[in-house]
Parts: C-alpha cells; structure tokens; sequence
C-alpha cells in the first residue's frame, strides 16, 4: 500500500523529497504532477520509500519530532508501537514514515482518477478492479471522507523476473510473472540463500549454484532440472552463458570450464586463481579475473580453445571483485578493493582507459550490473550509516558520468537487475536491521515510480529475463472429459475438475441435452440464479471446427462469482461418463483467461 503526506504551509515537492531523502523526480511521478509542479496546504502526495528512520538525540519528542517531519505525532507513535507517556530514548532508532497508509476521498474524485494520479496501472491502463477488491468495495462508486488503500499494481509487462526466495519451506528459484503479477516455483529444495539465477539469453533456461553446492539447470518451459557439476562449496560461483545459449562457462579448481548443456561435451581450461569468467559477444572469446605472476589480481581475456591469452588492466592496488563484461563486450567494470570498502572501476577495453564511478558516501558500493545497450551501469550505495543503513539505487555512464540516486532500499545493500528494453530496473528492499530482504520493488526510468511487486518472502537474488516471455503454462488432460488445454502455470487443483489461481480459475463439466447448441447456451446464460448477470452476452464461435459458444457475465455479475464466464461446445463424438452420454462439453473460467484458455483447447480421441 501506498503512504500519502499531507501538504503543510510553507511545503515544496523539493522540501518533502529532502525530508525522506528521495529524488524529487519519484516524487512528481508519483503524483503526475504537472509543471509548474505546484502543491496545495491539504494535499494528500503519495511517497515513495525513503529514508524514514532516525536516530534519536538529546532533548528529541515524539512532538518536536513531528514538528520537524510535519507529520502527525500518531504516524510516529504507531508505527514504533509507542505506549503513552510515548518517551523516548537518546539514540534509539525510530521510524518516522511519511504518513498514512490510505487516501481520503476528495470531492470530484473517482475510482479511475485516483488510479490515475497514482500509478495503479497494469498493461498502461488504469486498475480499478484492484482498487475495488482491496478496499471491497461492491461497486465503482466512492464518496468524499472515505479512506481507501491505494495498492501497487502488476505492470502488465511481457517478461519474468527470476529470484532466490523463502516461503517457509526453505530458498528455492521462483519466477515472477510481469504481466499477472504472479509467481511460479520453478524448483522445490534445491536452492540456498546463496542461489543467484543466471538466465540463458534466449530466457528458456536458468543456472544456479544450489543445495551441496551443485549446479543446476532448469528448463523453465518443461520444468525439468538438470545436473551439471559440483563445486567445493556454492558460495560466490559465477556462471555466464554463451550468446547462443548453449554453453556455460564457470571457474573451479583452478580451472575454466565449458560445459555444453546440450551435449554435455565438457572443456576445460587451466587457469589457476580464476574466478568471474564470461563470454564477450562474439562467442569465442571468454574474459576472467586471476593473479598475474607477481600474485596481483588482472583481468584477461583468452579465446575459447585456450590461446591467445590477453592482460588488459595493468592494477598494482587490490583484488578485481564482481568483473562484469559489457553487452557489446567494449568495457569491462570490477569492484575494489572488498566489501568493508568497494569501489567501482570501468575499463574502456581497447583503449586501457580507466574511470571511477564515484559511488555513494560510504565507499560501499555493491552488485554493478551493465544496462542492455551498454550505456548505463545500476549499482546499490550503502549510506545512512547512522540510521541503520540504507542503500541508494544508483545509475552511471559507462565512463562514470553521470552518476546519480534512483530510488532507496532499507538493506545495507541489495542486487539489482534491469529490464530487457533497458527501460526499468528492479531491487530489493523491505530488510529489518541487516536481515533478509522481502520485497522485490521495481522503476521505470522514464517514470521513476517505485512499484512494489512482491512482499512478505525472504528473497536472496534477481535477474530480469533477457527477453520478453510469455506466462509459463502447464497441460491440463482429463480422459473422462476427453479434453486437453493448457493453463497458468501457477494454477493448483481444487478437485480434478477445478484448478485456481491468484488471478483466476478454471472447471469442466459436460452436459447432456439432445437441444441445439443455442438453446444449450441459452439455457446457461439466463439460468434462473443469473450466475452472469442480468444481461449476458453470448458470442457464437468454433473450437476445433466444433460449433461453440462463449458466454461472458454482464456489469451485475454477483461479486461471488468471480467473473465466471463460460464456453460450450459440441463433442465430435458423445461421450459416456458414468453411463450417461454427453453431447456437449462446458469450460468455466475467469472472464480473463477464457479465450487465451480455449485457444488452446482439444479433443482427445
């Protein structure tokens, strides 16, 4: 949910922004505020996290404090749980949030302008529904005075993001679906809180390092996990495949492998000290990290067969961290020298070319990962060290210019990832004094929002997949109904007839009358409960050159009946179940994934 300030006299967007240390930027796009950004005493602004936590001086009151924020002394009180006299203590770390978690209704106001002004978009459109199931309320209509939960929408893109979580049963690789807004687990106790997922750049497969420090394939289509190598131990592994998606490259015991996941054929390549090994773009050439002769950290570069060995930084200072090679394969970024201090450094490859990306304040900055077209690097800054840490989600060129903050984390530091277009990024936020993280938030640069998309998992790692995909599907087969179709993958069963889903449901019936197919749909459309409205409609189609009909609810659909809408269609052949003969076979399913259910649908002969 979202957290709304109230303007006070004297407030400008660029105060509030200081006040919680945000980008003033997030914050006009949070609210679409127009030139020349104006803002009225009364005003409910919408703000995105920020820094909301400080530590407590001597002479501090929950009052002055208040004062200070401007927001009510109760925001302050109940988000730390204070009992009354509400003292507190020289340095304590309180939380001091923004504001409230709801909106209050405004005359004029409607369910779509408040969506609107507020980012609740799923696929560029305005998501009232998800207005309306979060508040409950029975219809469109709101009136001036009432509260209303303002939630984060699913973006409605095409494309996954893959990540390291705990639901409870232990770290496994999930993937969340940008267009519903929902998760699939892809794999069950294989992972660790180490696990990163590395995609193929065809984004049909995922490595990574799991339980006994093994490395997996998954084939995110089939579901199949497969079995590739072992290391010592499966902290800090790094994996790269190769542009066409067939080879992996990964360092153990002083060795660079080549692992061909097709063939499973396996070259190796000795280099001791290597770690950080990838593949430059042109598919034959590989770069890594490894001591020189006098034992100092190098990069290089070497073609696959293992000649031509190359030196390309000429570093005298400490050891080369979390080597990234650029998309076009033209720079290459490492950190420095460790993790009480790190600093980042891009090499122009061709021509030696150093540059420092000067980073947040602390000279701790973690995670450098290299925009699509090369341009851009995104990174996470801790600071704030005397508020119990925070992290600034930074971007810079990739000669260091630049360099500013995007969005704040409340983790010491977090990875982070961008989107295939280059367009969004995505992190991790939602940690409680250095512990997990559990949130996945997202941002897209030329809207800088922040959007949360998932809450309430521990999550280690991400990694947006390289090109846009569709929801991963599964096959339904029911030899008593004769049929077969494919559904979300995320779906579980209910009974065998019936499967459901955060976004949706299916169930199959058949049904026996010797009538024609219209009154048949008929009959079911105007059932005398109307379990589609009053005023449903029915669209004659085909389905496997079957005669068929779609029947879709109307506007006074009963809310319990979860915008149920129907297909009928004719068997080619009756079928016997249970010693009756049915001449027509039913699909119930949410309006939303009826169609996109029976494109897929066919008879079993």
């Amino acid at each position: 949910m979202q957290l709304f300030y109230t303007v006070r006299p004297g407030d400008t967007l660029y105060q509030i922004a200081i006040r919680w240390g945000i980008p003033v930027d997030s914050l006009i796009a949070a609210n679409n505020i127009q030139p020349p950004y104006t803002i009225f005493i009364g005003q409910q602004l919408s703000v995105p996290p920020g820094v909301d936590v400080i530590r407590v001086r001597a002479g501090d009151t929950v009052y002055n404090l208040s004062q200070i924020f401007k927001v009510p002394q109760s925001v302050i009180i109940e988000a730390n749980g204070l009992e009354p006299p509400y003292i507190i203590q020289e340095g304590q770390l309180l939380k001091v949030p923004p504001g409230v978690p709801y909106y209050i209704v405004q005359p004029g106001d409607s369910l779509f302008q408040i969506g609107r002004r507020f980012n609740v978009t799923t696929g560029g459109l305005v998501n009232t529904e998800l207005i309306r199931n979060v508040n409950r309320l029975p219809t469109n209509a709101i009136f001036p005075g009432m509260r209303l939960i303002i939630p984060y929408a699913p973006p409605g893109l095409s494309g996954s993001i893959a990540y390291t979580a705990n639901t409870g049963d232990g770290f496994d690789i999930w993937l969340y679906d940008l267009m519903s807004g929902v998760s699939t687990q892809l794999t069950t106790g294989l992972g660790e809180s180490f696990s990163t997922p590395f995609w193929s750049p065809n984004s049909n497969k995922i490595a990574f390092v799991g339980k006994n420090a093994i490395l997996y394939v998954v084939d995110v289509e089939e579901g199949t996990v497969v079995r590739i190598d072992q290391f010592d131990e499966g902290f800090g592994n790094y994996v790269s495949w190769s542009p066409d998606s067939l080879k992996l490259t990964y360092t153990k015991q002083d060795n660079i492998i080549l692992y061909n996941v097709n063939t499973h054929q396996v070259q190796r390549i000795s280099q001791p000290g290597a770690t950080d090994v990838q593949w430059f773009p042109n598919g034959t050439e590989l770069v890594f990290q490894a001591p020189d002769e006098s034992g100092v950290s190098q990069l290089y570069r070497i073609r696959q067969d293992g000649s031509d060995k190359r030196q390309i930084t000429q570093n005298t200072g400490g050891r080369h961290n979390n080597v990234r090679l650029s998309p076009d394969g033209l720079y290459v970024l490492y950190t420095t020298p460790g993790a009480s201090i790190s600093l980042i450094f891009i090499v122009q490859i061709a021509t030696g070319s150093v540059f420092e990306v000067v980073g947040g304040p602390l000279a701790k900055n973690y995670f450098p990962e290299w925009s699509p077209d090369s341009r851009t690097i995104l990174y996470s800054a801790t600071a704030f060290e005397d508020r119990g840490y925070f992290s600034l989600i930074r971007t810079a060129g990739n000669q260091g210019q630049n360099d500013r903050t995007r969005a704040i984390s409340n983790c010491f530091a977090t990875p982070v990832t961008w989107s295939s277009d280059g367009s969004r990024i995505a992190y991790l936020s939602g940690c409680n004094e250095q512990e997990f993280a559990n949130e996945m938030w997202m941002m897209d640069l030329t809207h800088p929002v922040p959007i949360r998309l998932i809450a309430g998992v521990s999550i280690m790692a991400l990694q947006w997949s390289p090109t846009p995909r569709s929801p991963l599907k599964k096959t339904y087969t029911n030899t008593e109904y004769n049929v077969q179709f494919q559904y979300p993958a995320n779906w579980q069963s209910v009974t065998a007839e019936r499967y459901e889903g955060p976004d949706g449901f299916f169930q199959i019936s058949a049904i026996s009358s010797d009538s024609p197919l219209n009154q048949v749909c008929q009959n079911e459309a105007f059932h005398q409960l109307m379990p589609y409205g009053s005023a449903p409609r029915i669209v004659n189609t085909q389905i496997q050159s079957q005669e068929a009909c779609f029947i879709f609810p109307s506007a006074d659909q009963p809310p319990e009946m979860e915008n149920q809408a129907a297909l009928i269609v004719r068997y080619p052949n009756p079928v016997q179940i249970g010693g009756d003969t049915y001449n027509y076979f039913i699909l119930w399913a949410d309006e939303n994934h009826l169609e996109e259910i029976s494109a897929s649908l066919s008879f079993i002969q």
